[in-house]
């Protein structure tokens, strides 16, 4: 068993299935002590931006972000877009991760090509990939 060092992981993900799937997974694995959760990209800027406007405790900042692509409200495009410019402003190192079920060539390419983007990974993510991206980090 892998003994947590992430402190707080964040998902922004519509799909409540995979989302309550994946927090089981980080929680049975203890992979994260602690998990946000947005449905979309805005309620997921939205709370990066109240945090620097806040000065908020690094405690709050999540070192692992899960991102998917097809969102409505704000996807995860405009999330990346926003986030990048953000995202050197605070003092905890944040890793992004596309996550998505979209194997088109285009979307992988281009999440690839982002300096904001770690990688890019494609659902159903295996237990094995999750391990991965926590223990990378962590």
């Amino acid at each position: 068993m892998i003994n947590s060092k992430i402190k707080l992981a964040c998902i922004i993900d519509d799909d409540s299935i995979y989302v309550n799937i994946i927090s089981k997974i980080i929680d049975a694995k203890k992979l994260a002590e602690n998990l946000l959760i947005f449905e979309n990209g805005k309620s997921g800027i939205d709370y990066f931006e109240t945090l620097l406007q806040n000065f908020s405790n690094e405690l709050d900042i999540p070192e692992i972000i899960l991102l998917d692509i097809n969102m409505p409200i704000m996807d995860g495009w405009e999330f990346i877009e926003r986030f990048t410019k953000i995202k050197n402003k605070f003092n905890t190192p944040i890793t992004l991760y596309v996550v998505s079920s979209s194997i088109n060539k285009v979307d992988i390419e281009k999440a690839n090509s982002l300096s904001s983007v770690e990688s890019y990974l494609v659902k159903p993510v295996k237990i094995s990939e999750l391990e991965a991206v926590f223990t990378k980090t962590a």
